[in-house]
């Protein structure tokens, strides 16, 4: 039975056995896991991580972006979980599904760059002139 809502549950460790209708998130594991909306049973794993969903918990209900496209199940199924509520969107095609996948790659790729330039931090360039000032300004500290 295809569903139109959802119900968010936070737990330490995600349950062996899954509930329908329940997205199980674990905060200390970075995790949110489901049944596939559309009655399949299948189980849905969403990491909560910079590169792959975020999760919005607003003290009542919670969202999942972007949005879930089980292209590895049989159903195929679509759709985003926004304030508990499941909105169903469109079955991509297979180029779709190619191109969604090689952005999620730029993207990861992107996001990982910018995090090792900036624990690299940028690199001191001194002009020559400030160089030699510099040079002025230690030479009289050190008389």
């Amino acid at each position: 039975m295809r569903r139109t809502l959802i119900k968010h549950e936070f737990v330490e460790y995600v349950p062996s056995e899954l509930a329908e209708g329940v997205l199980y998130v674990s905060i200390p594991y970075a995790i949110a896991v489901h049944r596939c909306a559309c009655g399949c049973g299948n189980k849905v794993v969403t990491p909560i991580t910079p590169v792959d969903w975020q999760l919005l918990f607003d003290g009542d209900s919670v969202s999942l972006t972007p949005s879930i496209g089980n292209w590895g199940f049989p159903c195929r199924s679509h759709y985003w979980i926004k304030s508990n509520v499941i909105r169903w969107s469109g079955a991509w095609t297979d180029d779709e599904v190619a191109a969604g996948r090689w952005r999620d790659d730029r993207d990861r790729e992107a996001y990982f760059a910018r995090r090792a330039e900036a624990d690299v931090g940028p690199v001191a360039t001194v002009s020559k002139p400030a160089r030699r000032r510099l040079g002025r300004v230690r030479r009289w500290l050190h008389l």
